[in-house]
Formats: structure tokens, C-alpha cells, sequence
């Protein structure tokens, strides 16, 4: 299980300091897959790399990160190479570019094992049959990345991320540069991964709210560098309550529905800049709902039971 308390992860620049991931509090259970949603800008990728990679220009300015009962030293980067791969994992966004193009796939993936002082033989077998798993042929290791497809380095970036079985599996924007066909592989993939007990719990970062959907057992939305709101997927489909997850909602196309003749809804506004956010709500200029009090830091709202919201204008019903 993951428990993440008031985590604060601030980018500096040369003019202060970007409040990226500000005062952010959530689990991820067991056997859960969390999809993090909400849209370009608004802290999820640099709260994924934050709980694995946090490395300048990211500074850790507080809270807690503990994975089975363990806290993470996130804010050491030399300490936590033990826990990467091993207990903490990632499939980054760029994962297309992430393999050595120098060298073949099977020298690189024994490179990166050598230096978790893993014997690559020892764990073999275990790479035939994750490559298997996701429709790869053991002749990959004999190739160099640019001789494989778009979709072919996710798949093997996703396994050589999950290759030693870790508890938590952060998977950044993972589907962006996929079409579709290529996406609902992946997506199946991934939610395969927990189903077969390869990884204990995932973190799902997308900006696109259909995928999630698809496979997320509960969705936290983001907006300027804050939780908005955290519930079951059902819950927050069916009775989202945050005014900014509601316009998320409006904004996606319908089926069915010819925009030609019906405008699609968006959201008015711009994000605040996080290098001086404003005081109290961060969505209150771009919220029809917006009142005095939203001057002040929102309350934490019990919507009902595993579904909360962070919003002066949310009654609750627990």
C-alpha cells in the first residue's frame, strides 16, 4: 500500500520557486489501480517522478511517502536507488526514447540489472516469459530500438520496468503516443499487470479521462499543483461534485453527438502560474461557482464513503 501525506515538490527557477505538487495527501491500496488525472500543467507527471525520480530542478519541501508501511527517502536520490525497480517502478512518458539506441536491447536490459547487482541469468526466464506476455518475441533482444515500432518500445520499456516484480507501478502518459488500437493493447496490458500479481498497486497518469475509464479502479483529479477530488470510478463519472471535475466531464465528446451543430463545452480561463498561485481556491478564477469564501484555503469535503473533494461549494453526504 501507498500513503502519501501533505507531499510538497516545488521546481526551482530564477525567479522562486513553481509550487508543482502542493500539500497533496493520497493512498493507493493494495491490488488498486489509481488514475491521476486532470489536464497538461496541472503537477501529475511531477508527482509520479516525484515519488521515484525527484531530482533537480525538483526539491522536496515536505510531507511523507511510505510504500508497505516503509517510508521512502524521496528526497535522497542516492538512497532511494535501492528502492527503484525493486520496490518502486516507472514507465516514463517519453518511454519510446528511453532505451540506449547504441545498444541492443538483451546487452542493454543486462546492463541495467548489473547495476542492481542482479545476475542477468538468474532472472532469464523471467524476461522470456514477460516479453511473451505482452506479444514480444524473444528475437527482440537481438535488435536495436530504432528496428522496433512506436508500440513495440512501450511494450518493452513495460517490461523491463516490471521485470523484478515491484510493489508500485507508476505508468506517465504512457498511452499520448499510441493510436488506438495501440492504446486499448497497452491499457489491457497494464491492468493485466496487477490482475496477475506481477505488480501490487499502479499509478495511471493521463490527462484523458475515457482511458481511465476503461481501468482505473478509483480516479484523483489535479488542478494547479492541488487534489480537486478522489473517489471511485463510478463515483466520480456518475456524481462528480467539484466544479472543475464537472467541466472536465462536459469537455469530453459525447457519441453519437455532431459537433458541427452543437459547440463543444470548455473550461474558461487559464491555469494560475504556480510560481506566485493564488490564495485559497487555486480553481476560483475559472469557477461559475466562485464565492468569498473560495478566498480562503478549501475545506476537505466527505462526499460519502471513498469519495472526497477539496471545495467550499461541496456539501457532504456522509
Amino acid at each position: 500500500m501507498l500513503e502519501v501525506k501533505n507531499l510538497k515538490v516545488y521546481y526551482r527557477t530564477l525567479r522562486g520557486y513553481v509550487k508543482a505538487v502542493d500539500d497533496v495527501t493520497f493512498h493507493v491500496a493494495d491490488n488498486e489501480l489509481l488514475g491521476l488525472a486532470g489536464e497538461s500543467g496541472c503537477g501529475k507527471s511531477t508527482l509520479g517522478n516525484g515519488l521515484i525520480l525527484l531530482k533537480p530542478p525538483m526539491n522536496y519541501f515536505g510531507g511523507d511517502v511510505l510504500l508497505d508501511g516503509e517510508r521512502l527517502p524521496i528526497e535522497n536520490f542516492e538512497e532511494m536507488n535501492k528502492y527503484r525497480y525493486h520496490k518502486i517502478s516507472i514507465i516514463p512518458q517519453y518511454a519510446m526514447d528511453a532505451l540506449n539506441p547504441t545498444r541492443k536491447i538483451g546487452v542493454y536490459i543486462r546492463e541495467v540489472l548489473q547495476s542492481k547487482g542482479i545476475d542477468p541469468e538468474s532472472i532469464m526466464d523471467r524476461l522470456i516469459e514477460r516479453l511473451k506476455y505482452v506479444n514480444l518475441s524473444e528475437r527482440v533482444l537481438k535488435m536495436y530500438p530504432i528496428e522496433l515500432s512506436g508500440g513495440m518500445k512501450q511494450r518493452l520499456v513495460m517490461v523491463i520496468s516490471t521485470l523484478l516484480n515491484p510493489s508500485l507501478l507508476i505508468a506517465d502518459e504512457i498511452t499520448s503516443a499510441l493510436d488506438v488500437s495501440s492504446q486499448k493493447a497497452v491499457c489491457l496490458m497494464i491492468k493485466g499487470f496487477k490482475e496477475a500479481g506481477i505488480v501490487k498497486s499502479l499509478i495511471f497518469v493521463t490527462h484523458d479521462l475515457s482511458v481511465l475509464y476503461q481501468i482505473a479502479d478509483r480516479i484523483m483529479i489535479m488542478y494547479a499543483g492541488k487534489v480537486a477530488e478522489i473517489g471511485t470510478t463510478k463515483q466520480l463519472i456518475e456524481n462528480p461534485v467539484h466544479p472543475y471535475t464537472k467541466l472536465l466531464l462536459s469537455s469530453l465528446p459525447e457519441v453519437g453527438i455532431r459537433y458541427t451543430e452543437k459547440l463543444l463545452s470548455g473550461i474558461p480561463g487559464q491555469p494560475p502560474h504556480l510560481l506566485n498561485p493564488p490564495q485559497g481556491c487555486r480553481f476560483k478564477d475559472r469557477c461559475p461557482l466562485r464565492g468569498k469564501e473560495c478566498d480562503e484555503e478549501p475545506p476537505l469535503v466527505q462526499v460519502e464513503e471513498g469519495h472526497v473533494a477539496y471545495c467550499w461549494k461541496v456539501k457532504s453526504n456522509a
